[in-house]
């Protein structure tokens, strides 16, 4: 897994599996929250999102009122978020 950031993105590239990736991902998007309260996270072409990823997003959004989007660019991914019933709360967008 790569992960960039760019303003008030945060782009994933490759599969999301490990508890490093989550801990690359948590590192980039606190990097890019310090100076934005409105985030984009890119992820384009990861399978699955750990559990963990989940729960740092939802913390992001429900308790530290942070806007946050997901783009994401595989619609495996996109369906799994979609049957759990987050599409609303991560403003996810099939790209």
């Amino acid at each position: 897994m790569n992960i960039s950031t760019s303003s008030n993105r945060v782009i994933i590239d490759g599969n999301i599996k490990s508890v490093g990736d989550f801990q690359s991902i948590k590192n980039s998007v606190e990097s890019v929250v310090l100076n934005n309260k409105s985030i984009v996270i890119d992820i384009k072409n990861s399978l699955s999102l750990t559990s963990a990823v989940i729960g740092y997003f939802n913390k992001l959004i429900l308790k530290d009122r942070i806007n946050v989007q997901v783009n994401v660019g595989d619609k495996q991914l996109y369906e799994l978020l979609d049957d759990l019933n987050l599409t609303s709360v991560f403003n996810l967008k099939k790209v």
